[in-house]
């Protein structure tokens, strides 16, 4: 017998009626709101026989349920809500009902709740059940009209507003969606106006919706919004299809935003932007996020999922498509970087994990857990892998395709294969794997030349190992591009970017009439997701640095340096690395090169990186070592760069205002990392001068992050309180900062001392994860061998777990990498795993993450 709370994807069925319209009324009051629905349903000719009714509902107080108007004496379950067969038409038919619910209390952050006065939303996965009786998944489809009831001034839902009056408001969504998209905000906002104008002549009316005191720091947002409706017209043909498009910031917010149609609601942090008060990755993310939610119009709203198991389907998509906005906002290679930075240092972790799952899962405890760095960035690589294999105009006329054919559709990943093979008659059967199968593959490369009197011919040997992940040992061969260019000893290139199709276990590849044997620059653009393992010296990896054309690999050609060094120097006592030492500096100090480039080739790899390049070695990796050689890496650097880095410090010092664009942001990039290795040369006396003259928030927290990296910085923590203790995104970059800088002995005693403070809003996801999950990200101090960062962890998750599960779940996986480590930090994090397991009450969104991580 299956477990009956898992779901499965075998286990589909459509459901058993169709929802032609609904009606909602909501009645607002903190702890007694009032929930009419009125449901038109009919008989669904795809369901065959007579079936019940089953409505999902949870947390909801029944007050009536009437059928075609005939009162109905029907009890719930815990649940939902049945109504028997025998009492349903076979002809369409009226269900009508009326709950109560308790916004006010209800912490979870899942329906309808309150953030400081306001009263808002967040539905998906399976948040709208908490609100009314309903079928909640996301292939029924249906228009809604909705009224609100309140004295609040102002009184948001889906769609164009229809009309309104003191104390109400009715709204009218057209387009057919799913329950997950319905939103409904009401509280005391004033908003950010523009327009836009689409293609066609039709005018939409723009607002950001936010409390009085945040009104000035809006303009991006919009200006980012009004560029993604743009683009989205430009590169993919979509033009908006309402009236109005409303974004709301609200405070208290589990995620970072939701597409609602024609309401997205956003996590305060992802909307509100200043000079003053947000970095340039604060301004870059809302970029990213702003143009994300609205691409859901078409990739999510108007094709949304037909299970939840399709989920990468519109996030893949979304992702990918909000990956190619920011890079034509800004630098492709740049992008292109930070993202492949993302994807190996949250879903290859993932992916070698006990928490390695496929993009589109076979099964599920809680939906709200597939929310992953698998789902949406190897989603997202997914789609790349695609494009790059079907070509530009085969990737336009396949989405073209999937636009016409399957527009208010709930789609599948098949569906989504299907238009790219009739689009371009390429099968696609084997490429399906990578949406079937979890893991990273093992791209091993062999290479051989044999010189001739007519040129040489150079042979290059890819072979893939796909590994066992939990629940799937065995692994056919994936269709995975590599993009391969190679470049004579000068550094001339001599073959240009080619993407070879690694199809079987392993193939070789032929390239004739070269004239000397050449360097190969491999993987070229990170073009497939996969670990390319090849022998490659030191002085070739500086080679490829010093000359490579394809930016990515440059820059991964100084990454891998700087990977080895440390690794070296961790598992053989080894110094740091000549090599690296010469050859970085020439880069940085490169003019021609943009300096957000120069300034991401600064960066060493993470702590967490080299634990698990150790790991995969074989050698077990010490948090302690990792972080002394990574020290004594970046110490080394400023040394080597000590007599440059004033120049280049004054030289990227703009004394004109402030700009958001990339070029901007790139030279304050560079001069904050030439700062911060400045700090381990002068004791700081540069970070201290920079602080006090700081006119920006990404200068002064660059500075202030340099000088607690070497342990000072308390006058300037003083400082900085003191003047944003009223700004409470502001301040969590102040608690961030403390914990993750902290010395691994004091983490923890750092993090319990935040927590102690007043304002340690707890029940805030934003100032919960700036404090503990910036204690989880402290890799030597989470893994600290006492086991205090485990089990101050473990003690906040089942704080939290009562109140807010899915924010409990989502930050317990700072224990997935705990089989890594020595046997003492293993017994440590286990215990404090089963710990969690054995809490009485525990939730199932972290009771399923414990457990997978202790069983993996």
């Amino acid at each position: 017998m299956t477990d009956p709370r898992t779901v499965y994807l075998s286990d589909y069925r459509p459901y058993s009626h169709l929802v032609d319209q609904v009606d909602l009324t909501v009645r607002l009051a903190p702890r007694a709101t009032r929930v009419d629905a009125r449901l038109h349903l009919r008989p669904n000719p795809a369901a065959r026989g007579r079936h019940v009714l089953r409505l999902d509902g949870e947390d909801l107080r029944l007050v009536s349920v009437r059928l075609d108007g005939t009162l109905l004496d029907l009890t719930p379950d815990d649940t939902g809500l049945t109504v028997p067969a025998d009492l349903l038409p076979e002809a369409p038919f009226v269900l009508e009902t009326t709950v109560e619910i308790s916004p006010e209390t209800n912490t979870a952050l899942e329906g309808l709740y309150m953030s400081k006065g306001m009263y808002c939303t967040q539905c998906e996965a399976e948040g709208f059940r908490k609100i009314t009786f309903y079928p909640d998944r996301p292939d029924v489809m249906a228009p809604f009209k909705v009224r609100i009831e309140s004295d609040l001034p102002v009184l948001l839902s889906n769609g164009n507003p229809v009309a309104s009056g003191p104390g109400w408001a009715e709204w009218h969504d057209p387009w057919p969606k799913p329950a997950y998209l319905f939103a409904l905000v009401a509280g005391d906002l004033v908003a950010h106006r523009d327009s836009f104008t689409t293609r066609s002549g039709h005018a939409v009316d723009l607002a950001v919706w936010v409390r009085a005191a945040d009104i000035d720091r809006c303009a991006y947002a919009m200006d980012s919004l009004i560029r993604s409706m743009k683009w989205d017209e430009q590169t993919y043909g979509r033009e908006y299809d309402l009236d109005v498009f409303n974004i709301v910031a609200v405070d208290d917010f589990n995620m970072g935003a939701m597409e609602n149609k024609g309401l997205n609601i956003f996590n305060s942090k992802l909307v509100l932007a200043s000079p003053e008060t947000a970095t340039d990755d604060d301004y870059a993310r809302i970029e990213a996020v702003i143009a994300h939610e609205y691409f859901h119009n078409w990739t999510g709203n108007r094709i949304t999922c037909r299970d939840w198991f399709q989920l990468c389907l519109k996030e893949g998509l979304t992702v990918f498509r909000d990956q190619q906005f920011s890079g034509d906002m800004r630098s492709h290679a740049v992008k292109r970087i930070e993202d492949v930075l993302t994807l190996r240092a949250r879903q290859f972790r993932e992916d070698q994990g006990p928490l390695a799952h496929p993009v589109r899962p076979e099964s599920f405890v809680e939906i709200n857990n597939f929310y992953t760095a698998t789902v949406y960035e190897k989603g997202a690589e997914i789609i790349g892998m695609l494009k790059r294999l079907v070509g530009d105009d085969g990737y336009a006329r396949a989405l073209d395709l999937y636009f016409d054919r399957h527009d208010g559709h709930a789609a599948t990943i098949e569906d989504w294969l299907k238009v790219f093979e009739d689009a371009t008659g390429r099968d696609l059967t084997q490429f399906k794997r990578w949406y079937s199968e979890a893991g990273t593959p093992r791209v091993t490369v062999s290479e051989a030349w044999n010189p001739g009197p007519q040129g040489g011919t150079y042979t290059l040997t890819l072979t893939q190992v796909n590994p066992p992940t939990p629940g799937q040992p065995d692994k056919g061969a994936k269709v995975i591009p590599v993009a391969v260019g190679l470049l004579n000893p000068n550094g001339d290139e001599v073959v240009p970017t080619t993407v070879l199709e690694l199809t079987k276990g392993s193939q070789s590849f032929r390239f004739e009439g070269l004239a000397a044997r050449p360097i190969p620059s491999i993987l070229r653009g990170f073009s497939a997701p996969v670990v390319l393992e090849r022998a490659v010296s030191a002085q070739e990896r500086a080679f490829l640095l010093a000359h490579d054309t394809d930016p990515f690999n440059r820059w991964e050609a100084g990454r891998s340096l700087a990977r080895d060094m440390l690794v070296a120097m961790v598992a053989k006592g080894a110094g740091v690395s000549p090599a690296w030492a010469e050859a970085l500096p020439q880069l940085v100090l490169d003019d021609s090169l943009d300096p957000a480039f120069r300034a991401l080739a600064l960066r060493l790899p993470a702590e967490d990186d080299i634990a698990q390049t150790l790991h995969a070695a074989g050698t077990v990796p010490d948090p302690d070592a990792i972080r002394a050689a990574r020290r004594a890496a970046a110490t080394a650097l400023a040394q080597r760069l000590a007599p440059h880095l004033p120049g280049l410090i004054a030289g990227l010092t703009d004394s004109g205002p402030f700009t958001a664009d990339a070029r901007a942001a790139g030279r304050r990039a560079l001069k904050t990392a030439a700062l911060q290795l400045l700090a381990r040369v002068d004791g700081g006396a540069a970070a201290e001068a920079a602080y006090a003259a700081a006119n920006n928030m990404t200068e002064e927290v660059g500075a202030l992050a340099a000088l607690l990296d070497i342990g000072k910085g308390a006058a300037e923590l003083a400082r900085f309180e003191t003047r944003w203790s009223g700004n409470a995104l502001v301040m969590d970059k102040w608690f961030a900062l403390q914990v993750a800088l902290a010395a691994p002995d004091q983490a923890a005693a750092v993090t319990r001392r935040l927590t102690e403070r007043p304002d340690f809003d707890w029940k805030n996801p934003n100032r919960f994860r700036a404090v503990i999950g910036a204690l989880s990200g402290n890799h030597a101090g989470f893994h600290h061998a006492g086991g205090d960062g485990y089990r101050t962890v473990a003690d906040w998750l089942l704080k939290l777990d009562p109140l807010n599960p899915q924010t409990a779940a989502r930050m317990s996986t700072a224990f997935e990498t705990w089989r890594r480590y020595d046997a003492g930090r293993q017994a440590l994090a286990q215990a404090e795993l089963r710990r969690i397991l054995a809490a009485p009450g525990l939730s199932r969104d972290l009771s399923e993450m414990a457990g997978r991580m202790l069983a993996g």
